[in-house]
């Protein structure tokens, strides 16, 4: 099919009009997927950065709890009596009362020269265990008595209680009709523990 000049002139304003549509049409071909594009790109990095956000609040979360415990730690160990120096007035005055409740008639006891056990580090500082070790002597009606005294010092506070060894002997003394008497002996090494922390000191 041929045209003639009159009719291409008649076809030219709409053919020009149907090229600037394809033009404009491919031109938002393209700006939309150049926008979904970009969309996808900051829809992509929003994703990651609540990953990162949601990954930050669990770290937080679980140092706050790991600080939690710790303190609820050093709380115990501060209301025990185990931090800070060693408390031997408190141990003597312990002692006594344990002995006079329990009725201990026979009841020695040596408290050796505090040595260091070993250090921790730590933030701030590194923590210090010492230990003082005492040495006993009790005359015993039978073993409850051993582990009832060992249990009040223990309960007593002003450190944490070690029993190292501990040995239980027959005593020769006869029983006499007066009354009961003690018919064993013990012998016990037991580490008086306290922590140092190096941070609360200075």
């Amino acid at each position: 099919m041929n045209f003639d000049a009159k009719e291409w002139r008649s076809l030219a304003l709409p053919l020009a009009a149907a090229l600037a549509l394809l033009a404009a049409g491919a031109g938002l071909i393209w700006h939309a997927r150049t926008t979904l594009a970009a969309e996808n790109r900051s829809l992509a990095a929003a994703r990651a950065e609540r990953a990162q956000a949601v990954e930050r609040l669990a770290r937080i979360a679980e140092e706050e709890r790991e600080v939690r415990e710790k303190i609820e730690i050093y709380r115990r160990l501060r209301d025990a009596g185990i931090l800070g120096e060693e408390k031997r007035l408190e141990w003597v005055d312990a002692i006594a009362r344990i002995r006079a409740a329990r009725e201990l008639l026979d009841l020695r006891y040596k408290v050796d020269r505090q040595r260091l056990l070993r250090s921790a580090a730590g933030k701030p500082a590194s923590v210090d265990f010492y230990a003082s070790t005492m040495n006993v002597e009790l005359a015993l009606l039978h073993e409850g008595d051993l582990l009832g005294f060992l249990a009040d010092l223990r309960n007593a506070g002003h450190a944490y209680v070690a029993v190292q060894r501990c040995a239980i002997a027959r005593t020769a003394q006869p029983p006499s009709g007066a009354g009961l008497a003690p018919r064993l002996r013990a012998e016990c090494a037991i580490d008086l523990i306290t922590v140092m922390d190096r941070a609360a000191k200075t």
